[in-house]
């Protein structure tokens, strides 16, 4: 059997959210009582401003109630009446107390949950106007979401995570500005939110791949995207005053170059990012340091192989850098991804 020898260097990239009515109050509404409805938009554990304004005069009462007629909030006789506060409202809501005779009725509304979803009513009376205003309170939650690489087995894979949105967002794949729908959807829900993880196979190593994540309540979208920078990969011997190129590999034309025939790459192993080599039919004098060089624009990494070649043997160096430590210097690697959030 003849003797060869394997040059190797591979390397991984891993980047890798009841109470009882006043009716004092609400029986002296008159049908000439006005009524306005908003809705307002708040965000998870953020805090939010439920608009009412009126016209402004004396003797004015304010209560604020939400759909199932729990009391957030009651003002009358020029102070804060809160024994009728439903529990979980307590040191969440507050008035404008310096605007409230300006005709501000608004209601600061503290730390909001998905739970908080729903109707509220404002009702507003003095000695001479009444009016009733609605709003309709919608939670969104949008964490920003990562782009992540991951390999396994022999196949490599982008996921967009996000670990917190609600509504469901939409999500959409491009690759080379072209939607897919091979995509695989991994969800958990917590407390109504959503934690998601949407995957594709990267099949096309020289390609470009997008993730778009939009939240339609927040009119928020994230987007991730993956592109594999061009890059060389050179092989060459080490001599003791000069080297020579044995063979290199160029991602942009995926082309390879062998300048010694007893020397041949594996297409397979390149595109899962393993760019060793087979030196066949060894000789003494193949004994020596190999250096591995991939480089690109803003990137260099140099590694050194030492093949020993004995007479009468069968030896197979493997120049693999795939160790624990080794990969997690490549910090900046020829693969690289980029996340781009907007609002």
């Amino acid at each position: 059997m003849k003797a060869q020898a394997v040059l190797s260097f591979f390397f991984t990239l891993i980047p890798s959210l009841c109470g009882s009515q006043d009716t004092f109050f609400l029986a002296s509404f008159s049908p000439l009582s006005t009524m306005s409805e908003q809705v307002v938009i708040g965000r998870l554990d953020e805090d939010v401003i439920l608009p009412c304004s009126f016209e402004s005069g004396p003797d004015i009462v304010i209560h604020w109630k939400n759909q199932d007629n729990y009391y957030l909030y009651s003002y009358y006789k020029e102070s804060d009446q809160l024994e009728k506060q439903d529990p979980k409202f307590i040191n969440r809501t507050s008035l404008f107390h310096g605007q409230i005779h300006n005709g501000n009725a608004s209601l600061s509304f503290r730390r909001l949950s998905l739970q908080d979803e729903g109707i509220y009513v404002c009702y507003v009376g003095t000695s001479s106007r009444k009016k009733i205003n609605k709003v309709v309170l919608k939670v969104g939650a949008f964490v920003t979401p990562v782009m992540k690489y991951e390999k396994k087995n022999t196949n490599s894979f982008l996921i967009c995570n996000v670990l917190s949105v609600y509504p469901y967002p939409i999500i959409t794949w491009k690759v080379d500005d072209t939607p897919i729908s091979e995509n695989s959807v991994e969800e958990v829900e917590s407390l109504g939110a959503f934690c998601i993880n949407s995957g594709v196979n990267i099949t096309r190593s020289n390609s470009s791949y997008q993730c778009a994540i939009e939240n339609t309540l927040l009119k928020q979208t994230w987007r991730g995207k993956w592109t594999m920078k061009d890059f060389v990969v050179t092989w060459s011997k080490v001599g003791s005053e000069t080297s020579s190129v044995l063979a290199y590999f160029l991602n942009s034309s995926q082309k390879t170059v062998v300048n010694e025939p007893r020397l041949s790459w594996n297409k397979e192993l390149i595109n899962r990012h393993n760019f060793s080599l087979t030196l066949k039919d060894l000789s003494l004098s193949d004994s020596g340091e190999y250096l591995c060089n991939i480089s690109s624009s803003n990137y260099t990494l140099l590694t050194i192989q030492t093949l020993h070649v004995e007479e009468h043997s069968t030896n197979q160096r493997s120049c693999n850098a795939g160790t624990a430590e080794e990969t997690r210097a490549l910090s900046d690697h020829p693969a690289s991804i980029r996340n781009e959030g907007r609002s």
